[in-house]
């Protein structure tokens, strides 16, 4: 019930994908618990530590750049109403509405 955080389906939604090389995340996902179960599954952290961490994590900064472009890229879909509000019934035609509109962002 509820609002719950990102992080709680994290672990979940990572383990239901191909085993990715890194995770590129924000401050949000700075948990001991999520970078223990990434250091188990080989999986590198690129997550900046949170303010109150005495002792922070190492970043690697130029990966840590490119999440920018991702995040950039949401951005622009989520200008086009028919992918923001998910018209579409079948999971097909919505990633088909998707791959044309991000082709089209890109191309712009």
């Amino acid at each position: 019930p509820g609002n719950i955080a990102d992080i709680t389906m994290a672990i979940p939604l990572i383990g239901m994908v191909a085993k990715p090389k890194r995770l590129l995340a924000d401050k949000a996902y700075d948990a001991d618990s999520l970078r223990n179960w990434l250091k188990r599954a080989k999986i590198k952290a690129v997550i900046p530590s949170t303010a109150a961490r005495r002792t922070p994590y190492p970043l690697d900064h130029k990966a840590y750049r490119r999440r920018n472009l991702i995040e950039r890229m949401f951005c622009k879909l989520k200008n086009w109403r028919r992918i923001a509000t998910r018209y579409d019934r079948h999971a097909q035609n919505y990633l088909s509405a998707l791959a044309l509109a991000a082709i089209i962002s890109a191309w712009i």
